[in-house]
């Protein structure tokens, strides 16, 4: 029995390790976030294994029914809609429940895409030590990490929506953020509409209100 935590691709099919690919075709159950999305990465590669969904939503019974498939010695993958399972998202939480169950270590990592790291490999800053925010909350504790951020010695990365992406910018430099500090951000990376915007904050919120905001953004911010 393993849960294999498999990576897939954060737009781009291509981007898909050949052990993905075997793992996925040769386990007996994959769960995922949304059976829709994760069918169209299976049809391209055509996958027919069985497909069920396990969310943030998702109830007792469906955990309860993951640790009966694994007592009974079957394979899952578990995917997120995209990327690496886990990061800011409902893998976390599967691991951590699996992980409780079993005596031995049945989770195997099946690494691939992150768009974390897929941006600030491109991003130009200081790599070396870094802060991961993940996405920020939508109001209450938002304006103490954008401060945080501010007051930050080391590259900081953090998600944000389209909804939500130009207010973000604008209290982070209302909040104090030089404009001696560039700011990288990043949009659909991969995909086929991928858009990078770099420089002061200033410049980076002229160009978002001047073009598309549509789709998820990493935003990765210079240290102090």
């Amino acid at each position: 029995m393993k849960l294999y935590i498999v990576a897939t691709p954060i737009g781009n099919l291509s981007d898909i390790t050949f052990r993905a690919i075997d793992i996925l075709k040769s386990v007996d159950f994959i769960f995922c976030e949304d059976t829709r999305v994760t069918k169209k990465l299976l049809n391209h590669y055509g996958i027919n294994n069985r497909l069920e969904s396990y969310h943030k939503f998702s109830n007792k019974n469906i955990e309860n029914r993951i640790i009966e498939i694994l007592n009974s010695g079957k394979n899952i993958a578990y995917v997120s809609d995209a990327g690496t399972p886990g990061i800011s998202d409902p893998g976390e939480k599967l691991v951590k429940i699996v992980s409780e169950k079993f005596n031995e270590n049945i989770i195997e990592s099946i690494p691939g895409p992150s768009s974390l790291i897929t941006a600030l490999s491109i991003s130009g800053f200081n790599c070396d030590r870094f802060n991961f925010l993940g996405f920020l909350p939508h109001k209450k504790g938002k304006e103490t990490i954008l401060k945080e951020i501010i007051d930050s010695r080391v590259t900081n990365i953090f998600f944000e929506s389209t909804h939500r992406i130009i207010k973000t910018l604008e209290k982070l430099k209302e909040l104090g953020f030089k404009e001696n500090r560039k700011i990288f951000v990043a949009r659909e990376l991969t995909k086929k509409f991928e858009t990078i915007y770099r420089g002061p904050i200033e410049k980076i919120l002229f160009e978002l209100k001047g073009g598309l905001t549509k789709g998820e953004f990493v935003v990765i911010t210079e240290h102090k």
